[in-house]
């Protein structure tokens, strides 16, 4: 999509979405699996994860500018649910290989086509309840990230201290873009321990890295040369055969030769390594109610749909029309189709069933589910994964 800018200069703004799709979901097992993994699924409504993120997206750009970078499994179920997006923009990683693999495919094919096109990486699981501040914030994030060669990423507000997301550490305000509010980006901590995380949350200075960022084709090109100048040729080599009858074949020849490393230590890291001045790191609030899903109890907290201290005592159960007998019973998450659940004097407990599988656990061990995919995988119960 193109924003003519409201400036003394005009100028059109190329904005191309990538959604990072190749995930296997292995934290929503037993209903995530190879074939049908979690960005494919409906976890809370009639449209997918996926498709969801897309409809999003639309919002600020068009379908024909939309990119999707995924996996062999999963390409052809992807292409059926986005009839919109076009074909020749979902790729699929000949294996897996992290986030910066990914954003430097779609950087390096953007860069050759037009290398001021904004790219903004977006991954395709996530839940946003506030959609208009999402498209705000996403314009905002564009039209900063079009005036230079600068990285602008999203915080969301930290409310917990939490151990699984990244963490931002703000700087300086800024001048606002679009009426949002801009920030320098001092450092990123990848994953604190407990006692570093109650220190950030305490500080009120840190928001969680979402994994949402926006930088031109060449910033993001460029950062590749720079921090990882390894991988940089790979990309040079796989974006020159793009649109050729060889891009399939180039594609799995060098793609597995990468190194497998995030964006966050590839490029993110390093970057801000260069001072809050220098490195020309900015972000942005991302203020509009965002759950990553990243497992099943942050699934319980979505649909739950509650004040955060309520959510200790509601029971959610997706039973299809089935109706549900609680007695005694607070806190916990139930995925039985077809089934007349009840519960007696349990609590906190994540109980899922698909035809072949029933997992059940405690919300806050819900981030171990997927050391149930590696001991299937270690036992070779493929069947299972």
């Amino acid at each position: 999509m193109e924003y003519p800018e409201e400036q003394t200069e005009q100028r059109t703004i190329h904005f191309s979405p990538v959604i990072l799709a190749g995930g296997s979901g292995t934290r929503f097992w037993p209903r995530s699996r190879r074939h049908r993994a979690k960005q494919i699924l409906a976890l809370d409504g009639d449209r997918t994860m996926i498709q969801q993120t897309v409809d999003r997206l639309l919002l600020v750009a068009s379908a024909d500018t939309v990119w999707v970078i995924t996996n062999d499994l999963l390409r052809d179920e992807i292409v059926k649910q986005l009839p919109l997006v076009d074909q020749t923009h979902v790729l699929s990683e000949p294996t897996p290989r992290n986030t910066a693999p990914a954003c430097a495919l779609a950087a390096f094919i953007l860069e050759r086509s037009n290398p001021d096109t904004v790219i903004g990486i977006f991954p395709s699981d996530h839940a946003i309840k506030d959609e208009g501040r999402f498209a705000e914030i996403v314009k905002a994030g564009v039209t900063l990230a079009s005036t230079g060669p600068k990285v602008v990423v999203l915080g969301i507000p930290a409310t917990r201290a939490e151990t699984g997301y990244g963490y931002i550490e703000l700087g300086d305000a800024l001048e606002a873009t679009n009426g949002i509010e801009v920030r320098r980006v001092k450092r990123f901590t990848e994953k604190p321990q407990p006692a570093l995380a109650e220190a950030f949350l305490a500080s009120g200075n840190f928001v969680w890295n979402s994994g949402m960022f926006f930088w031109s084709a060449k910033t993001l090109a460029n950062a590749i040369r720079e921090h990882s100048p390894q991988i940089a040729p790979i990309f040079e080599t796989i974006a020159a055969a793009y649109g050729t009858t060889e891009f399939s074949r180039v594609l799995r020849e060098f793609y597995p030769q990468c190194e497998n490393i995030s964006i966050d230590y590839a490029v993110l890291e390093p970057q801000s390594s260069k001072g809050e001045g220098a490195s020309e790191i900015y972000c942005l609030p991302g203020d509009f109610s965002w759950n990553d899903l990243g497992c099943w109890s942050a699934l319980h907290e979505h649909v739950a749909n509650c004040d955060p201290e309520d959510l200790a005592k509601t029971n959610v159960f997706e039973t299809t029309n089935h109706p549900s007998i609680n007695i005694d019973s607070q806190g916990n998450y139930v995925f039985l189709p077809g089934k007349t659940v009840a519960l007696v004097g349990v609590s906190d407990l994540v109980v899922v069933g698909t035809d072949d599988a029933l997992l059940v656990t405690t919300r806050n061990r819900s981030q171990d589910v997927g050391k149930i995919v590696t001991e299937l995988k270690r036992q070779g119960r493929e069947e299972l994964v």
